[in-house]
């Protein structure tokens, strides 16, 4: 293992890019908060990584504190990677990246990779900046799905495919009605009242999404 680099300044924000400066490090984050990831799982989802530089990171983000790795009993006998506790800190880190890229995002470019999960955390800010409860929220898009866990203090953020058991909201839309939120440009109750967003269930979620 490479050994760390450092600004070499006494300055909490140069301590902290450190940490998760480098390229790719914060899109490793991004990943694993849904949960427990495989190497190919991350690898398949961070296209333009190479093999290399996703070992390194992982393994800088292990000796960092941000990310552990264990084996799965069996049947599923794999490694997998998921985030300490610092690394789940990042959180709110992300989410402010996020919010400020929004003015960057502009239109997609053809060498644009795009995964339906990506569009979580920006639904997610979404939610919780409208402030209707806690729960399991599933978005269902034509190019794929993702649940999120709206309010959750630890474990996954969000997920991959449709919310185990009955979520608490089910949202319906197209893809360009999540671009236009994940831009900014749109708020969620807006898109209810217009109908590009169809909403299902009867939690606390649901009915104050309905009573937009």
């Amino acid at each position: 293992m490479s050994p760390r680099r450092s600004y070499d300044q006494y300055c909490s924000a140069a301590r902290a890019l450190d940490a998760v400066g480098d390229r790719w490090t914060l899109l490793i984050v991004r990943e694993l908060l849904t949960g427990p990831r495989r190497y190919t799982d991350l690898h398949a989802d961070l296209p333009g990584v190479s093999t290399d530089v996703l070992a390194s990171r992982l393994k800088d983000m292990e000796r960092d504190g941000l990310a552990t790795r264990r084996r799965l009993p069996p049947p599923g006998a794999a490694y997998v990677y998921e985030l300490a506790g610092r690394g789940r800190e990042l959180l709110p880190v992300i989410q402010a990246l996020g919010a400020w890229g929004e003015a960057e995002l502009g239109e997609r470019r053809p060498t644009d990779a795009v995964r339906a999960h990506w569009f979580a955390l920006p639904m997610l800010r979404a939610l919780r900046e409208k402030g209707d409860g806690e729960g399991i929220v599933e978005v269902r898009l034509e190019e794929g799905d993702f649940h999120l866990y709206v309010g959750a203090e630890d474990g996954p953020v969000y997920g991959h495919g449709r919310a185990p058991g009955e979520p608490d909201a089910r949202l319906s839309m197209d893809v360009d009605t999540c671009t236009a939120i994940g831009r900014g440009e749109l708020s969620v109750a807006d898109a209810v009242r217009d109908g590009r967003i169809e909403v299902a269930g009867e939690g606390t979620l649901a009915k104050g999404l309905r009573n937009a």
